[in-house]
């Protein structure tokens, strides 16, 4: 069922990088495996899935733990509190969800020498809601340009959780604000490719305002198991 689920995300993939006149090879699959155990992760990886995102810290070191034998790639898409920096420099290879230089720099003063550099994306709260976790659009470039300057981290671009939207059209307006705020921060001087954004509602319009990296979970997995 889950090799199945992967090959029709990957089709609507394909698909709408068609329609958006885009090589289908420039996004890339994030499989967001939050609640679903070893299992669920293995029969996605003899589906051909390598990368997966995770929302619970110690939940994924677990998982980590006990799907060792695999060459996966964990990225943390979660909320990154000051106490569990540590938890993310030492067990992740990416990190989606920097907001703060303070974050930052902890993330970067913790990361093993031994490991390669974490790849970061700057959260951005690109509808600015009240109550929302992310960067304001007005200050990513000053915090963008901190950020790069941290030696254990590689600044890779910019990730987004708008709220959902009513149709495509509205989704493509909110996206295309993040595409135009990427393109910024590379006209400025940052060697930028990542752009994250779109999940399984609305991938399409995410690709087509021009997502590097889609995050899908429920078309993938199913309904979450909750454990929480």
């Amino acid at each position: 069922m889950i090799a199945d689920n992967l090959q029709h995300v990957r089709t609507r993939i394909r698909d709408a990088c068609v329609a958006a006149g885009r090589d289908p090879a420039s996004v890339s699959l994030l499989a967001v495996s939050k609640t679903f155990g070893p299992q669920a992760l293995r029969e996605a990886h003899s589906a051909g899935q390598t990368a997966f995102g995770e929302n619970y810290l110690q939940e994924a070191v677990d998982k980590m733990a006990a799907l060792r034998d695999l060459p996966l790639v964990w990225h943390c898409i979660g909320p990154i509190q000051s106490n569990k920096t540590r938890l993310v420099a030492e067990n992740f290879q990416w990190a989606h969800t920097v907001d703060r230089l303070k974050t930052a720099q902890r993330l970067s003063d913790q990361r093993p020498p031994d490991l390669p550099p974490l790849q970061v994306c700057l959260q951005v709260n690109i509808d600015e809601g009240a109550n929302k976790s992310g960067v304001a659009p007005h200050e990513v470039l000053a915090l963008s340009l901190e950020v790069a300057r941290l030696p254990r981290l590689t600044l890779r671009g910019l990730m987004t959780i708008p709220e959902p939207a009513a149709g495509f059209d509205e989704a493509l307006a909110v996206h295309r604000r993040a595409q135009a705020l990427l393109e910024q921060l590379q006209a400025a001087g940052l060697p930028l490719d990542t752009l994250s954004m779109g999940m399984t509602g609305d991938l399409e319009a995410a690709i087509h305002a021009g997502s590097t990296m889609v995050r899908v979970g429920t078309a993938i997995f199913g309904g979450r198991v909750n454990t929480r």
